[in-house]
């Protein structure tokens, strides 16, 4: 893979729920400038992204932060809770694109937004997502190209009608620089809280680390694009958020499920191509969820057939070779998050679970960016990337910030869908512990759930 490639399956990793989702709610927290948070996002991402960019150029395989982990601390316990944590953030980012997914289908064909039919629209998005991820995808780079070029070009549709609006003298700048505090928090909790949904947005980057091995000189190429790759979608990200808090008033967006599709029906409601942003966002959620829980069912099968979870989860589909057992687990994991979160109107799908996600890969990148200053005692016999040794500090200090609940000021559910997910890792863990030692296996030779992360099919 050359660095054009590249660069465009970063965009595209990057790209999707988060943006078309939460715009509203970010708004809500901090309401004109609801740019500023994104803006954080990107620098705690970009931070964060300078360690992954050392330690994938320092040891280019294709098993991402449980491999570093492992790497730098050598127990294999930790090693299971941080590939858990990834897998379980694929299934709460998926269960978050089927709330938008309901929201935009329901636009796009018309139907009346109740909450029966929303939750009964996401649960049959997520059956057709465990019903294609049976049958088998053949991911391919220039799908991805295709998939990336349309996600965007929602994104550009939105800004560019927005202009038309701005020009014409439909919008007020003067919003986009109100700074407005919900529920009477303070300046830093409503920043922090606005700030955690909007990483939710920025999160997809680190997945490009398992194309290490198919990038021609990584060492060389992966930082410029990786960093450009985040570039790019933060200038993007911001201009969305300030042409939708200037065309549309954030009463208008705060809490709203669909935001990017009122701001073009606000900016040009006669104007026929603006329809097309439904089906848009449709195609840019429904995409996210699909690599998400592929991913997740990958995860649990890889670390089923390195003897960490019950064997039953490698069980595989004779003939198509898709790992059935952990499909049908995962897909009934999020099944039961998007019922449970569907029983709260006042906290959306995507909302809830986007920033679940987000709490679950700020811990994991926080483990990340300690790895690599532990990792410095490891040197190798070629060139890599090096990142300034106070960003990793920096680094982890922001991602634990934005974790802790005292300081993040995230929903109190967001810890309690994680734990409960955390929960059910460590029993699976003991029971398949405690089976093996009984059954005389040596502890020694389980190898760590980083050996051989399997492809999808």
């Amino acid at each position: 893979m050359g660095p054009k490639l590249l660069l465009l399956f970063i965009i595209g990793d990057i790209l999707g729920t988060g943006i078309y989702a939460l715009t509203g709610q970010v708004a809500a927290e901090v309401g004109g400038a609801a740019w500023l948070p994104f803006l954080i996002a990107f620098v705690v991402a970009t931070i964060t992204a300078c360690s992954y960019l050392e330690l994938v150029t320092k040891f280019p395989q294709a098993a991402g932060a449980a491999l570093y982990a492992h790497k730098a601390f050598g127990i294999h316990f930790v090693t299971f809770l941080v590939c858990f944590t990834v897998m379980a953030s694929g299934i709460t980012s998926a269960s978050a694109a089927s709330g938008a997914f309901a929201s935009n289908f329901a636009i796009g064909f018309g139907f009346e937004k109740t909450p029966g039919t929303l939750l009964f629209i996401a649960l049959a998005f997520m059956l057709l997502i465990a019903a294609v991820n049976l049958r088998g995808v053949a991911e391919s780079v220039g799908l991805n190209v295709v998939l990336t070029l349309i996600e965007l070009s929602g994104l550009l549709l939105v800004i560019f009608i927005s202009f038309f609006a701005i020009f014409g003298g439909q919008a007020d700048f003067s919003r986009v620089v109100a700074f407005e505090t919900a529920d009477d928090k303070n300046v830093f909790l409503a920043i922090s809280a606005a700030t955690s949904l909007a990483f939710f947005a920025m999160v997809g980057f680190e997945d490009s680390v398992n194309m290490a091995e198919e990038t021609k000189d990584p060492s060389r190429i992966f930082p410029k694009i990786m960093l450009t790759g985040l570039g790019i979608t933060a200038i993007v990200y911001v201009l969305v958020s300030v042409v939708a808090v200037a065309v549309v008033p954030v009463g208008e967006l705060a809490g709203n499920d669909t935001p990017l599709v009122t701001v073009v029906q606000t900016a040009a409601p006669d104007f026929p191509i603006s329809a097309l942003i439904p089906f848009i966002s449709l195609f840019a959620v429904a995409n996210s969820a699909l690599i998400n829980m592929m991913m997740a069912s990958r995860l649990l099968y890889g670390m089923s057939k390195q003897g960490v979870l019950p064997p039953f989860l490698s069980k595989v589909l004779p003939g198509r070779r898709t790992p059935y057992a952990a499909i049908i687990f995962t897909t009934v994991i999020a099944l039961g998050l998007t019922s449970y979160v569907s029983i709260d109107p006042a906290n959306p799908i995507a909302v809830l679970l986007g920033g679940t996600t987000s709490l679950l890969l700020l811990a994991v990148f926080a483990v990340v960016n300690v790895a690599v200053l532990v990792l410095r005692r490891q040197p190798v016999d070629h060139k890599h990337f090096k990142t300034p040794t106070f960003l990793p500090v920096v680094g982890t200090i922001a991602c634990l910030y934005l974790v802790l609940p005292w300081t993040s000021g995230r929903d109190i559910n967001q810890y309690f869908i994680a734990g409960i997910l955390l929960v059910l890792g460590v029993v699976l863990w003991a029971i398949t512990y405690i089976d093996r030692r009984v059954r005389g296996y040596d502890r020694s030779a389980v190898a760590p759930p980083t050996a051989e992360i399997p492809t999808i099919d």
